[in-house]
């Protein structure tokens, strides 16, 4: 028998699949060095689905390049609250602290950046040894 999707998981791609239509205006926009579309672009990404890591790395990428360095930091902050594994959320977030000037704090994410890149290799490499 055929599954029927509920509504709350229609409900959740369709909330992805605007998402998406928002962050890829929002790459483009960013392509063209259009930095405020390319914000409010990615803003609303993550108003559609506030899950969406991609959208999140887009912002703080883009408040990055417009000098908003604070509001960069917040937004890498909360995407390592939600995917603390994420290595790039981390090694943004050191990129953004050596901006501000915060060299310990810059050198304690890209610490904390390693870490996880090499916890991530020692995985695929057991992952492979099991095969």
């Amino acid at each position: 028998m055929k599954e029927v999707p509920s509504i709350s998981s229609s409900s959740a791609l369709e909330s992805r699949a605007v998402a998406e239509t928002h962050y890829y205006e929002a790459v483009d926009c960013l392509a063209r060095n259009d930095i405020t579309a390319a914000i409010a672009g990615f803003r609303a990404s993550l108003e559609a689905d506030p899950t969406y890591a991609d959208a999140a790395h887009g912002l703080l990428h883009a408040l990055k390049a417009n000098g908003q360095f604070d509001e960069a930091v917040a937004v890498a902050e909360q995407l390592i609250a939600t995917n603390p594994d994420d290595i790039l959320a981390h090694t943004s977030l050191s990129i953004l602290h050596q901006h501000q000037g915060r060299i310990a704090e810059a050198e304690a994410a890209a610490t904390r950046a390693k870490l996880l890149g090499w916890k991530h290799e020692l995985r695929k490499q057991k992952d492979a040894e099991g095969r």
